[in-house]
């Protein structure tokens, strides 16, 4: 029982910072405030998130240079938050440059502080440089891209569809689940557990979607449902497949009875370019 009270104050905690710093544009009633205080929450996370991943690295004997992927990170944000991807005449221009110069610049001053260090496997320590960035960074990035966008209530609203899957997932795992689902990477996650998250996300994101952004029509809502609970299971899979292979149980134990940064986030993480694709090239 003291464990239920411990998991269930610290994810009303995580909740509550969450949402809080999502919605504080609207409760401060100044939008770019907002983006900032929201913006300063998700950069703490993604810091977070590459400290455990960095971490967990480090117990196969990778040396990746952990500066510059710190400032890989930091240098995500900073281009959201000085040049909004949405409504800024340069989209065009940074996204071909992150394309086409951008990527391979982070590869190559990856690959060039390697000559510094006596690793054995170098390109894979330059390899696991660049991840924070693009496992990490980029998806929370994306996340705050599109409150300008499309406002805090959409992105809120995502937010609600993985907690209301990965929760879903567990409830009818427990009551129905007999078949599993991937043993080698989730002994707990079963196919019938999977089905029921996916059903009630569905169903929440056709009833409440249009109630909460009426100008996003359901049918887009229901792909979105979909879209997040399909993704939410694979992206949980994905961290577990991470811990795994460097025999850990949690990324970290930020959230006590919950773990870490990526424990927490790993769902979203994955999440976020699907959905950003869909809103801006499908919805908008």
């Amino acid at each position: 029982m003291k464990t239920f009270w411990i998991r269930t104050a610290s994810a009303i905690v995580y909740a509550a910072l969450f949402i809080g710093s999502l919605l504080a544009g609207f409760f401060l009633k100044n939008p770019n405030v907002g983006l900032f205080i929201f913006g300063a929450f998700l950069l703490f996370v993604a810091i977070g998130c590459t400290f455990e991943f960095f971490r967990m690295v480090s117990i196969q004997g990778s040396t990746p240079s952990r500066v510059l992927g710190y400032l890989f990170v930091l240098a995500v944000f900073f281009v959201v938050l000085v040049a909004p991807v949405s409504g800024n005449p340069l989209t065009g221009f940074l996204m071909m440059l992150s394309a086409f110069v951008l990527f391979p610049m982070v590869f190559a001053l990856s690959a060039i502080v390697q000559l510094w260090k006596k690793s054995e496997q170098p390109f894979r320590d330059a390899a696991y440089t660049m991840v924070p960035m693009l496992y990490i960074a980029i998806p929370l990035g994306l996340m705050l891209a599109l409150v300008p966008d499309v406002g805090a209530r959409v992105v809120l609203m995502i937010v609600l569809m993985v907690w209301l899957n990965d929760s879903g997932a567990y409830i009818g795992g427990s009551l129905f689940g007999k078949h599993k689902m991937w043993v080698r990477h989730s002994p707990g996650k079963t196919w019938e557990g999977t089905a029921f998250g996916v059903l009630v996300t569905m169903l929440l994101a056709v009833f409440v979607g249009p109630l909460i952004q009426p100008a996003v029509a359901w049918y887009h809502w229901l792909a979105l449902g979909f879209i997040c609970s399909v993704v939410d299971t694979l992206g949980d899979l994905v961290e577990s497949m991470l811990k795994r292979s460097v025999g850990m149980k949690d990324s970290g134990n930020i959230m006590p009875g919950h773990g870490g940064f990526l424990d927490r986030f790993d769902s979203l993480l994955i999440i976020m370019p699907f959905v950003f694709a869909y809103i801006t090239l499908i919805i908008r």
